[in-house]
């Protein structure tokens, strides 16, 4: 029995394999092609490079924006530090979208985690973030009709502690936990928090976010430990421009508190209404719960992406301030691969 031929190696292998990516549909290269990532350059040359040294002497930094693309690549495919190394230096669409050939020097997991820790010390990702949507607000995407908001568990490693420990993690009272054993306290997270919902369990933070109802791109986010309630982020997130625009979300945010801040900043209340014991929906709340729900859903769609095609509702880390630093990240990819579903689609117009 023949079976057919493998073929031989040659020198246009990898040109021939980049342009098979291209044909089946490469992800990373449609974001290539739309997005220059030059754009973030300065500030990260800002923050990121050590501008203090006295002398030319020592190793080199790797190119700030090649490490910063790296950072997208781990929220996009949710990758360790180890494994985007090692998916790296084994994929050639990896290579081709942080611009590197096959000889190049691939930074290791311990520069990656040092260079994510800049980032969140120095609060260059919120920076980023907000640079990304002034850029989206000049094309005109975020286009103003209607707000949506919404939160989700974002879960991470579950810590193993004594009934005493989590009581006094609990009353606030952790950074006095572990002294004898340093190793172990670094590894502790005493700002994460265990909730119960719907007969499940999560443990970690919540990702709250605001989103426009026309581009279902994020606007403004905001980070908590896992037992604060959806609608308690709801101030943080609202900002004067919301003003006169109706703002979308389910029946967690419903209540008069939450109705009369509205009120008080001319915000359409457009939030689902909820029925109680004794007191269940009229047939009118219900038609017009059904209603509203033909755009808050559109809110489910951002989660459903970084959730579904992200796997990214689930972090290793340590600490609310991590936490925000690299679910800021996780926002910014979403926003950065919906500009270019936007551009591809042709979805809204774009100001030029």
């Amino acid at each position: 029995m023949d079976y057919k031929s493998f073929g031989n190696r040659c020198l246009f292998d990898a040109q021939n394999a980049t342009e098979k990516l291209s044909k089946i549909g490469n992800p990373l290269e449609r974001l290539s092609q739309v997005i220059d990532f030059e754009m973030f350059r300065p500030e990260l040359e800002e923050n990121m490079l050590n501008h203090d040294k006295k002398s030319s002497a020592g190793a080199k930094p790797y190119d700030v924006v090649m490490m910063f693309k790296v950072m997208l690549l781990q929220r996009y495919y949710n990758l360790s530090d180890e494994q985007v190394e090692y998916q790296i230096v084994d994929r050639i669409s990896f290579k081709n979208f942080l611009g590197l050939s096959s000889g190049d020097k691939v930074p290791d997991a311990r520069t990656l985690w040092l260079f994510r820790e800049n980032l969140t010390e120095k609060g260059v990702v919120e920076t980023l973030f907000e640079q990304f949507s002034n850029y989206l607000d000049g094309l005109g995407l975020f286009v103003n009709e209607g707000q949506m908001i919404d939160a989700s568990f974002v879960e991470v490693p579950r810590q193993r502690n004594t009934r005493e420990e989590n009581q006094k993690i609990k009353a606030g009272e952790g950074s006095g936990l572990w002294h004898e054993n340093l190793y172990k306290k670094r590894h502790k997270d005493i700002d994460a928090r265990w909730r119960a919902k719907n007969d499940e369990t999560y443990y970690g933070y919540k990702g709250h976010a605001k989103g426009d109802t026309k581009s279902k791109l994020i606007k403004k986010y905001k980070v908590t430990d896992a037992s604060v309630h959806d609608s308690q982020a709801t101030e943080d997130l609202l900002e004067e421009r919301d003003q006169g625009q109706p703002l979308y979300a389910d029946s967690a945010y419903s209540g008069k508190p939450i109705a009369d801040m509205l009120a008080s900043k001319s915000i359409e209340n457009q939030i689902h209404e909820k029925g109680y014991k004794g007191h269940p929906l009229t047939d009118e709340q219900k038609a017009s719960n059904n209603v509203k729900s033909k755009t808050r859903v559109r809110v489910e769609h951002i989660f459903g992406f970084i959730e579904q095609n992200m796997h990214a509702f689930y972090i290793r880390s340590i600490g609310i301030k991590r936490a925000t630093s690299i679910i800021g990240l996780i926002n910014l990819t979403y926003n950065i691969c919906r500009y270019e579903q936007i551009v591809r689609l042709q979805l809204l117009p774009i100001k030029q």
